[in-house]
């Protein structure tokens, strides 16, 4: 039970803390949220949203599952994105996976994990589509690489969804954003950004798989050089 009496007390103390230094803090907002973004990431305990990004209550709405995943049959997710957009008028949406994900690293494993292998189908499609540049790929090479696919094919998936599309039609935002949290540095990388109409998905997210490509390419010559300097 100490555990979560130290979550207790850290509460205590940070909602005194946010009171002193703020004491309209928290009415503000009680009274309601105007997010600019809703954020898709993975439920990993490692990726704080707001803590990585700056970002105070109010700012973020955000929803979170194994993998980062934007499954078109997951109503959780639909749901969400539905209200982010047609009720909070987001105008953006974030898809955040990180590296060394354990549901990636799950998918490419192939093992028995119960219940959660269900889940990650999606992502054994991924490596299926992909498999020819998988293969060519050391495990963790491999693994990086399919993170960032993952990202990608999910950016594709909010993309295709009713409710953006509507919204696009409209002439209406959001703007949708992929990226990977590292967890070695705590930095984001960009995959793709700016992604606005069906056009910027048929243009923008082939040039992106491309790019990532191009780039673990030349990360991996660069580790190569490096280990054969000795460093």
């Amino acid at each position: 039970m100490k555990e979560i009496e130290r979550l207790f007390a850290n509460n205590r103390a940070w909602s005194e803390a946010m009171r002193e230094s703020d004491p309209e803090y928290f009415a503000r907002r009680s009274s309601g949220q105007s997010p600019q973004f809703f954020f898709i990431g993975c439920s990993d305990s490692r990726v704080p949203t707001e803590m990585m990004t700056g970002a105070h209550p109010g700012e973020i709405f955000s929803m979170r599952n194994i993998a980062n995943q934007a499954a078109p049959s997951d109503l959780s997710f639909l749901s969400a994105l539905e209200y982010a957009i047609d009720f909070l008028d987001v105008k953006h949406v974030i898809v955040c996976g990180h590296y060394k994900c354990g549901g990636v690293l799950a998918a490419m494993a192939g093992m028995d994990h119960g219940m959660v292998d269900h889940w990650l189908t999606g992502i054994r499609d991924i490596i299926r589509m992909y498999r020819g540049e998988l293969d060519g790929l050391a495990e963790d090479e491999r693994g990086r690489r399919l993170v960032q696919l993952n990202v990608l094919e999910q950016v594709y998936n909010v993309s295709r969804t009713p409710v953006v599309q509507r919204a696009w039609e409209r002439g209406r935002r959001p703007v949708i954003t992929g990226v990977v949290y590292s967890l070695e540095d705590g930095l984001l990388d960009p995959l793709v950004t700016n992604v606005a109409s069906l056009e910027d998905v048929d243009t923008m997210l082939p040039h992106a798989i491309t790019d990532t490509t191009s780039r673990a390419m030349r990360d991996r010559r660069t580790r190569e050089v490096l280990a054969a300097v000795g460093r």
